[in-house]
């Protein structure tokens, strides 16, 4: 049982989804810097607002410029399907940073039908109700 304890601990600490970072940045998490690991093309697909755009490959050389000590980094990708954040996060911890992993990434954001910035501005689609509760905020989980 310690083992499975100190799993799932290590995965709290180490990650965090969707619904949590959305909850963080409406309430104003102070400290909390959202980072985009995607090339500069997905990037203008479409990201979550507020986000950094820091690709993995500029990180070690661009992070300490962007992102202050001290700060709770949180990185995603495109989705479940890339381990683009898992490399990123990677990257902030050799450099000191606390950082956690979003899972779900950017597929699960929109999914979930919460904003998200284009080039042309906000958009929004509708909840996929295979991954966000259809009547309700949250999952209640």
């Amino acid at each position: 049982m310690t083992n499975a304890i100190e799993h799932f601990t290590a995965r709290l600490t180490f990650e965090t989804d969707v619904s949590d970072v959305h909850a963080a940045l409406s309430a104003g998490a102070g400290g909390l810097v959202v980072v985009d690991s995607r090339g500069a093309r997905a990037w203008a697909q479409g990201h979550l607002p507020g986000a950094l755009h820091l690709p993995t490959a500029d990180i070690a050389h661009r992070a300490a410029q962007l992102v202050p000590a001290g700060a709770d980094v949180v990185t995603y990708c495109w989705g479940p399907g890339c381990n683009g954040a898992t490399r990123a996060a990677l990257e902030f911890a050799k450099l000191g940073y606390r950082v956690r992993e979003m899972l779900g990434g950017f597929e699960y954001w929109v999914r979930e039908g919460l904003e998200f910035e284009t080039p042309a501005g906000p958009q929004r689609r509708p909840a996929d109700e295979l991954t966000a509760p259809r009547w309700t905020v949250s999952c209640d989980c």
